[in-house]
Protein backbone atom coordinates (compact mmCIF):
# COMPACT_ATOMS: atom_id res chain seq x y z
CA UNK A 1 0.00 0.00 0.00
CA UNK A 2 1.49 3.43 -0.97
CA UNK A 3 1.31 6.87 0.95
CA UNK A 4 -0.35 9.44 -0.12
CA UNK A 5 1.15 12.32 -1.08
CA UNK A 6 -0.04 15.63 -0.92
CA UNK A 7 1.19 18.89 -2.81
CA UNK A 8 -0.25 22.35 -4.20
CA UNK A 9 -1.25 23.64 -7.08
CA UNK A 10 -0.39 27.41 -7.66
CA UNK A 11 -2.41 29.70 -10.53
CA UNK A 12 -1.58 33.09 -11.65
CA UNK A 13 -3.80 35.76 -13.01
CA UNK A 14 -6.02 34.64 -15.60
CA UNK A 15 -6.48 31.18 -13.71
CA UNK A 16 -3.39 30.26 -15.38
CA UNK A 17 -1.40 27.60 -13.78
CA UNK A 18 2.22 28.02 -12.99
CA UNK A 19 4.78 25.96 -13.38
CA UNK A 20 7.04 28.03 -10.98
CA UNK A 21 7.70 28.01 -7.69
CA UNK A 22 6.67 24.15 -7.28
CA UNK A 23 5.04 22.78 -4.22
CA UNK A 24 6.94 20.52 -1.88
CA UNK A 25 5.26 17.09 -1.81
CA UNK A 26 4.19 16.10 1.84
CA UNK A 27 2.90 13.01 3.46
CA UNK A 28 0.10 14.56 5.42
CA UNK A 29 -2.81 16.84 4.61
CA UNK A 30 -1.29 19.01 7.77
CA UNK A 31 1.81 18.91 7.18
CA UNK A 32 0.84 20.75 3.22
CA UNK A 33 -1.89 23.28 5.48
CA UNK A 34 0.88 24.38 7.68
CA UNK A 35 3.37 24.66 5.15
CA UNK A 36 0.98 26.92 3.26
CA UNK A 37 0.14 28.72 6.83
CA UNK A 38 3.81 29.70 6.66
CA UNK A 39 4.63 30.49 3.06
CA UNK A 40 0.97 32.18 1.94
CA UNK A 41 2.50 35.87 1.42
CA UNK A 42 5.62 34.97 0.04
CA UNK A 43 3.91 33.08 -2.40
CA UNK A 44 1.56 36.12 -3.47
CA UNK A 45 4.79 38.19 -3.93
CA UNK A 46 5.78 35.72 -6.45
CA UNK A 47 2.43 36.24 -8.53
CA UNK A 48 0.53 33.11 -6.86
CA UNK A 49 -3.20 34.25 -7.18
CA UNK A 50 -4.79 31.10 -6.03
CA UNK A 51 -3.64 27.47 -4.28
CA UNK A 52 -5.33 24.02 -4.80
CA UNK A 53 -4.71 21.19 -2.81
CA UNK A 54 -4.00 17.81 -4.53
CA UNK A 55 -4.21 14.46 -3.26
CA UNK A 56 -2.51 11.98 -5.41
CA UNK A 57 -3.06 14.11 -8.68
CA UNK A 58 -6.69 14.60 -7.42
CA UNK A 59 -8.33 18.09 -6.15
CA UNK A 60 -9.03 18.52 -2.65
CA UNK A 61 -11.52 21.18 -2.17
CA UNK A 62 -12.31 24.31 -3.92
CA UNK A 63 -9.19 26.58 -4.47
CA UNK A 64 -8.55 29.35 -1.97
CA UNK A 65 -7.54 32.75 -2.67
CA UNK A 66 -3.93 34.31 -1.85
CA UNK A 67 -4.45 38.02 -1.06
CA UNK A 68 -2.80 40.08 1.26
CA UNK A 69 -4.57 42.78 3.28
Amino acid sequence: MSRAHWEWTFTGEGDVVLDRPLSPVFTTRFDAEAWLGEHWRHLAEQGVRAVLLTAQGDPVGAPLPLRRG
